[in-house]
């Protein structure tokens, strides 16, 4: 059993005995002008001492925003004052891996201390710059393809809007020789443009329509045949155009290309004849002694101008007669008219003038071949259609089966398809030298024509025009 008069040390009397009561004085407090021992504030000044102590002499860290408001003077570390008993003896039952070995070890001074220096590895600059090189070639490379591809489809806009390219109008000064402009009653600005680019008064088909558009959108512009010059600017067009004394009397211009039917109304419309006296004037070649069924190609593409009272067959046979001279200056017999006359027009139809040669062989090697011509103008000749504005033929035209469609029949059409002028017969009696059994027209824009030997070569000719036609869907030949 127990004593309960025994004490033990550290029990809860002693606690008790020890309380301070009223009547005990207090000690009285000691005043320090060091932190306690162990105090955040010894903690923070000791790590200021040590960093101190680590840099050179004359390098003290300046003092920062956020430091104490005291500076530390560079000093040598001073000993921390001894513990008391208590605090010795709680350290002492503390387990060794919780005991800081040195000021160094407490986790204060890792937060405090600055940081030492890490020597950072060099970074391999080849390979990076290397890689960098490529993407901004790949990038830079895409942009241009892209760039260049947009361009090629879209130049002709894209150098109207920036102003680039070759200037779409003459400039003033460069206007020489002559030109005849026919304009039919109702002709409004548009055909009227291109009637002055295909007589070689303005520089390209739009720019007297643009020209219109922009100064005189309500120009009128009245039937005849007008003398101007070639190579005159849009503005200059129009005001010869307006002038009555270029306006010829009792003219008439027969077109390149055109035929029968398509020039009666433009000649009763120059000389004042009526069209029922042309049209009687035309039904029986033998008149203007021509071995034909018809007069078709017989009507020389020329301006004519005629006495006022002139009659419908002075007319008819001033053409024919124009037409004997151009076969005569060709070197054609007369046995052989009606033939060069028939391949002349084909070629008036179906190429461009510097081309003419080039298609005549063209043509003459596939008759000597026993080939079919398989001409889109013939067959829309045979048709009805030679005046419907389409390069191609549709599939009505292409399979109806007339004398004059040779898609199918083999040879020649049975007369001339339209009127030829003198480069078109001078072509026909004297074919360039050549293989070539095929032709396409691979740009309408420029007129760009590809001949080929084989058919293998002419499908990509007609790929390149079907490519051309995508870009281009708004153009007339399409």
């Amino acid at each position: 059993m127990s004593d309960p008069h025994h004490r033990t040390t550290g029990s809860l009397g002693d606690f008790f005995d020890n309380v301070p009561t009223a009547s005990t004085p207090l000690p009285e407090r000691e005043v320090r002008d060091e932190p306690a021992p162990g105090s955040r504030r010894a903690l923070r000044e000791a790590a200021a001492r040590e960093a101190a102590a680590r840099e050179p002499e004359g390098r003290q860290r300046a003092p920062h925003a956020g430091d104490e408001t005291r500076q530390i003077p560079a000093q040598p570390a001073q000993p921390v004052a001894a513990q008391p008993a208590a605090a010795a003896e709680s350290s002492a039952a503390a387990p060794a891996e919780q005991k800081p070995k040195d000021d160094s070890d407490h986790p204060l001074d890792a937060l405090f201390a600055p940081e030492s220096a890490v020597e950072a590895p060099r970074r391999r600059k080849g390979r990076g710059c290397l890689i960098a090189l490529i993407i901004l070639l790949v990038i830079g490379g895409g942009i241009a393809a892209g760039g260049a591809w947009v361009y090629s489809t879209y130049q002709d806009k894209i150098d109207d809007i920036m102003g680039w390219g070759e200037p779409k109008d003459y400039e003033p000064g460069l206007a020489t020789g002559e030109a005849y402009v026919t304009i039919k009653k109702g002709d409004t600005g548009s055909p009227v443009s291109t009637a002055l680019f295909e007589a070689k008064v303005t520089k390209t088909d739009r720019v007297f329509y643009d020209y219109l558009i922009e100064n005189e959108p309500n120009a009128t512009f009245f039937p005849g045949v007008y003398k101007l010059q070639q190579k005159m600017t849009a503005k200059d067009a129009l005001k010869a155009l307006e002038d009555p004394e270029n306006r010829m009397e009792n003219a008439v211009r027969i077109a390149e290309g055109s035929t029968v039917d398509s020039s009666l109304p433009r000649i009763a419309e120059g000389v004042g004849i009526p069209l029922g006296d042309l049209q009687a004037a035309v039904k029986d070649p033998k008149v203007y002694g021509v071995d034909a069924q018809n007069l078709e190609g017989w009507l020389f593409p020329a301006v004519y101008t005629f006495d006022p009272g002139a009659s419908a067959k002075d007319v008819i046979a001033a053409m024919v007669d124009r037409t004997r001279e151009s076969l005569k200056k060709a070197g054609v017999p007369d046995a052989e008219a009606q033939r060069v006359l028939t391949i002349a027009s084909i070629i008036e139809r179906e190429a461009r003038t510097p081309d003419f040669p080039k298609v005549s062989r063209v043509i003459q090697n596939r008759v000597e071949d026993g080939m079919m011509l398989q001409m889109d103008s013939t067959a829309q000749y045979g048709y009805g259609e030679l005046h419907a504005g389409k390069a191609s033929t549709s599939k009505e035209a292409q399979f109806d089966d007339n004398p004059w469609n040779t898609y199918v029949i083999t040879g020649l059409p049975a007369t001339p398809i339209a009127n030829a002028g003198d480069a078109a017969i001078d072509a026909a009696m004297h074919p360039a030298d050549g293989p070539w059994l095929y032709f396409v027209t691979v740009d309408f824009s420029t007129g760009e024509t590809q001949f080929s030997e084989t058919y293998e070569q002419h499908q990509k000719g007609i790929d390149r025009l079907a490519e051309w036609c995508s870009a281009n869907p708004d153009y007339k030949g399409c």
